[in-house]
């Protein structure tokens, strides 16, 4: 079987691509997952969800707990710091319907490490190595595979150990598959992605599904960490934000042919799907603004981006939406 045509397990779940969806924060919604589902995204992940707050019933944290029948398999991704809290939790993200249990320890942003959750527990290898535990009892009772999302390390300036440690806790836990951003907490985005990391991590574990994540921002340089490193699949995020067709594309690579950019028509038509998911989602009031970000991805690939991007940060209605729609993106081009 040829490097980059592979499929892969995380548990019982065959993922027929070794090209998944990452977690987004404000991003990787029920809207847009379903939209990368239909255009051939085998496996996708939630944004991350603070562990005592799955079961609140607000409208925000409803949908950020949303699933469908189109929307499998997705795991749910929980963050917190607590074993027990974070067992709890993982019982309800399967009570939600999500298929895996996904536990963050990677979050670099500022609220997290601050509160010591995501990211800042690379510094505590035993605690992380805990909650697996706690949450892999929970995944054996209900019959959910359990992941966890780590980085290589916390500072630049640190060594690789606590990985190792809590890499090397979570395989002997029963963890299923581990996603590995391969940059610090502390780079968060920036700089190049470690990509000879993940190829060490991925020989020190032969037998663990090792999913890598940085710097995938198009449909050849996910297939080209596939190749280099080893890894059973690479998570695309950014490369990923407003090009719903990047896992479509995956595949005519893999079938030897050259990625098709949508047309305008096309794209119009996805945007207008998108835009219906989010009224779904959160309402007519609400889904203009949180569509507004989306525009501004989408704009990239309009021969107009500066023009578009301007013409969507403007919406605050459904009717601005379509209007923007129809004044920028012809039926036939």
């Amino acid at each position: 079987m040829q490097t980059g045509t592979q499929t892969f397990r995380i548990g019982p779940i065959e993922i027929s691509l070794p090209v998944v969806l990452a977690p987004l924060a404000g991003y990787s919604d029920l809207a847009y997952r379903r939209l990368c589902r239909r255009m051939g995204c085998p496996y996708s992940t939630t944004e991350m969800i603070l562990d005592r707050c799955v079961s609140i019933r607000g409208r925000q944290h409803i949908a950020l707990t949303a699933t469908a029948d189109d929307d499998h398999p997705t795991a749910g991704q929980i963050v917190g710091n607590e074993p027990e809290t974070m067992a709890v939790g993982a019982r309800r993200i399967c009570e939600k319907g999500f298929d895996v249990i996904d536990l963050n320890f990677a979050c670099p942003v500022n609220k997290a490490l601050r509160r010591r959750r995501g990211g800042y527990l690379m510094g505590e290898p035993a605690r992380v190595v805990e909650i697996v535990r706690a949450v892999v009892e929970v995944g054996k009772e209900l019959g959910r595979p359990v992941t966890l999302k780590v980085r290589q390390r916390n500072k630049t300036t640190d060594g690789e150990e606590n990985f190792w440690r809590i890499a090397q806790g979570a395989r002997e836990a029963g963890a299923a598959a581990v996603t590995v951003h391969a940059r610090s907490v502390e780079q968060k985005y920036s700089g190049p992605a470690d990509w000879d990391f993940l190829r060490r991590v991925k020989e020190q574990f032969p037998g663990w599904v090792v999913i890598g994540s940085g710097d995938v921002l198009t449909p050849e340089s996910a297939l080209a960490m596939v190749r280099q490193t080893g890894v059973d699949a690479a998570a695309v995020a950014r490369g990923a934000l407003g090009n719903p067709w990047f896992f479509h594309q995956v595949r005519d690579l893999q079938a030897g042919r050259s990625p098709q950019p949508p047309s305008l028509a096309e794209q119009r038509d996805v945007m207008y799907e998108h835009f219906a998911g989010a009224v779904e989602l959160y309402g007519p009031q609400k889904a203009p603004a949180i569509m507004r970000k989306w525009g501004i991805r989408y704009a990239r690939m309009h021969p107009q981006p500066k023009q578009v991007r301007m013409a969507f940060v403007a919406v605050k209605t459904p009717e601005d939406w379509h209007d923007v729609l129809k004044r920028y993106y012809p039926r036939c081009d």
